[in-house]
């Protein structure tokens, strides 16, 4: 038997992080520090958001992405909200709008200037209220314009046409409990959620049904979290019963026809009672990490089938490809910095530099001095090229990492 066929072939294997320069960070910015486990970042081609400490009310940073070094205590901030910010999402289909969910339990749309702040923004564009308690999830729908979905502590799902500030679905009593997480699909026709009855729900919002459920996915009593990616399949993090940290996938459609996959927005509403609920029973693959206690954040590159798995306080990034052979879940590598993270962000495709083979972008908060972007990003176009850019939160600082995959 030859060498090749021993060893595992994959385009990623080499793909290796890298931090900007120092000059080129974020420095000098205070992170929230509230008790959530949100990202805390939320990244597109023009700017960087990030919630921070503020008093009398909840406020987040809007950063264009070349405002990199020091960041003035006084640089204006994004503050309507009465209290803390949970959560932020940028719009997938215009980069000056913004939404966040606060403890205040109403959800604010923001236009942000074409430069950025030059004053602080304290009136929204619109304000969505229909949650009785905090809202800690916000998320565009990924294909229908002025579509956002948000989650409170109230148990509720609500979606809105932020166009006309209606709700389009309020999805009430799905939920016995605190709703950890959201994940559209790639088409937007249904959602996955993780919930604290240690329960992954598939759901379609237009019936306001469970497609299909996992009881117990993660045994564990700390958050767990879901993700859909690109072929229907649901990738969760979460802890065993003796607190590992563990990662799992789950084929939905395995023996079944599936679900419409028209777009969200359709008028057309497809009869779908003759088909059967897709199955959850039994992961694909399930591994289990180290026994740390942070929440595991996972972001997916669709273009790549490669998982990006970021822990709270940890100071490592750990990546995975996700394939159609045993055992589905394949490590790659694990990136490592001196300092632990606190938040992270996900530069879109649009956002990546391909002329230096960038597949990721990322920024993280952390306390020291800042590092930013680099020269301005070239179209995406090579899905191979360009892997992806992260924003990682420290303490006080914002920190670009850059994965790439290595020329031949």
């Amino acid at each position: 038997m030859s060498f090749r066929k021993v060893v595992r072939q994959s385009k990623f294997r080499h793909v290796f992080g890298q931090p900007v320069k120092t000059d080129q960070c974020y420095d000098d910015i205070r992170v929230s520090r509230v008790t959530w486990d949100s990202t805390f970042c939320a990244v597109n081609p023009s700017f960087v958001a990030i919630i921070v400490e503020a008093s009398g009310g909840g406020a987040f940073l809007v950063l264009p992405l070349h405002k990199t070094g020091r960041i003035d205590k006084s640089y204006p901030t994004v503050c309507g909200h009465t209290g803390p910010v949970l959560d932020i999402d940028w719009c997938p289909h215009n980069d000056h709008v913004i939404a966040s969910g606060s403890e205040d339990c109403t959800v604010m749309v923001w236009q942000i200037p074409e430069n950025g702040l030059s004053q602080p923004l304290t009136e929204p564009v619109v304000v969505l209220e229909g949650h009785s308690k905090r809202v800690g999830i916000v998320t565009w729908h990924p294909t229908a314009r002025n579509v956002l979905l948000s989650a409170g502590c109230d148990n509720v799902v609500l979606i809105w046409n932020v166009g006309t500030a209606e709700e389009l679905y309020r999805l009430d009593g799905l939920h016995p409990d605190l709703i950890y997480s959201v994940s559209w699909s790639r088409d937007g026709s249904r959602f996955c959620t993780a919930c604290k009855d240690k329960s992954v729900r598939v759901i379609d919002p237009r019936r306001g049904t469970v497609v299909a459920e996992k009881e117990r996915a993660h045994e564990g009593a700390r958050p767990m979290r879901a993700i859909f990616l690109a072929d229907g399949k649901i990738f969760t993090t979460g802890f065993s019963r003796m607190s590992e940290r563990q990662l799992a996938l789950w084929d939905t459609v395995s023996g079944t026809p599936g679900v419409p996959r028209d777009h969200f927005g359709d008028p057309h509403v497809p009869d779908t009672s003759s088909h059967p609920q897709e199955n959850l029973e039994e992961p694909m693959g399930l591994q289990e990490l180290d026994s740390s206690n942070g929440a595991l954040l996972p972001f997916y590159d669709p273009d790549t089938n490669v998982v990006y798995v970021c822990g709270k306080g940890d100071s490592s990034i750990r990546y995975f490809e996700i394939t159609e052979e045993p055992p589905y879940i394949h490590f790659l590598n694990t990136f490592t910095s001196k300092e632990p993270q606190r938040g992270m962000g996900w530069m879109p495709k649009r956002g990546l530099d391909v002329s230096k083979c960038e597949i990721a972008r990322w920024a993280r908060g952390r306390e020291g001095r800042g590092e930013g972007p680099p020269d301005p990003p070239k179209t995406f176009h090579d899905p191979l090229c360009s892997p992806g850019r992260f924003y990682k939160l420290h303490e006080r600082k914002c920190e670009p990492i850059i994965m790439t995959v290595p020329r031949k």
